[in-house]
């Protein structure tokens, strides 16, 4: 199994900033996406970034410019920097790890989630 716990979230006035973490750990054999959706309340959870295990991006357009992943293979472990932040980045924002085995075999899974309040 594998477990994924973020830390970083909190309240920021706008145009602050704030960043994310996500540890990843457990049986992680094979090769992964990891990236961050936020759900705001009464919406769906919606993508904001991933990442792939060599480091190739994939933004949303609404953060595009403002939010940067990163990630160190090494730690099993993705951030979120957050600039210049919005009220309508306010949110639960949760962790995402896609493995891919080496079996082909494909596995998602979520954290609990943290709260980014921003506000106006």
């Amino acid at each position: 199994q594998v477990q994924l716990v973020e830390s970083g979230g909190g309240l920021v006035q706008a145009g602050g900033s704030l960043r994310l973490s996500c540890a990843a750990s457990g049986r992680i054999l094979g090769t992964t996406v990891m990236g961050w959706y936020r759900q705001a309340p009464g919406k769906q959870r919606d993508l904001v970034t991933t990442i792939t295990t060599s480091g190739s991006t994939n933004y949303a357009d609404s953060v595009k410019g403002r939010f940067t992943i990163s990630r160190d293979n090494a730690k099993n472990t993705v951030y979120l920097q957050m600039n210049s932040l919005k009220p309508e980045d306010t949110g639960v924002y949760y962790c995402y790890l896609n493995l891919r085995s080496i079996f082909g075999r494909s596995n998602d899974y979520w954290g609990e989630g943290t709260q980014v309040t921003v506000s106006s």
